[in-house]
């Protein structure tokens, strides 16, 4: 007989570290803004052309789910800069040993959806 020895693995119950979960959230943020950049350029670029177009843009940019999306995207800049940023300064050497590198990534954690609240509060209410 022939004993089956595959296990199922659930990525999803598996308890990952907050390093890891940094390098996810910033390949996750990269893809949105890779997906998400051009879309926002040619919507400002468009609604400078002709006043019916920036009338448009505003009546978007005034939709509630609308802000809450531009939060994200906001979220999605700040954390990749820092976490990029982190991610530079570990390329130098600095800052791998465990504790050092679990709290640089605690700070990009915690740091970058708290800039994204205040410029975003700033800017879209």
């Amino acid at each position: 007989m022939h004993e089956n020895n595959s296990k199922y693995l659930n990525l999803f119950h598996i308890r990952q570290s907050v390093t890891a979960i940094l390098s996810i959230l910033h390949r996750v943020s990269g893809a949105a803004l890779f997906v998400g950049l051009p879309f926002f350029i040619w919507l400002l670029s468009s609604s400078l052309n002709q006043k019916e177009a920036f009338d448009a843009y505003q009546a978007v940019i005034t939709n509630p789910v609308v802000k809450v999306i531009l939060l994200l995207f906001l979220w999605a800049i700040f954390h990749h800069v820092l976490a990029g940023i982190r991610f530079l300064i570990l390329d130098t050497g600095k800052g791998l040993d465990v504790k050092t590198a679990k709290l640089t990534a605690k700070i990009v954690l915690f740091s970058a959806p708290i800039i994204a609240l205040i410029v975003g509060g700033y800017l879209l209410w």
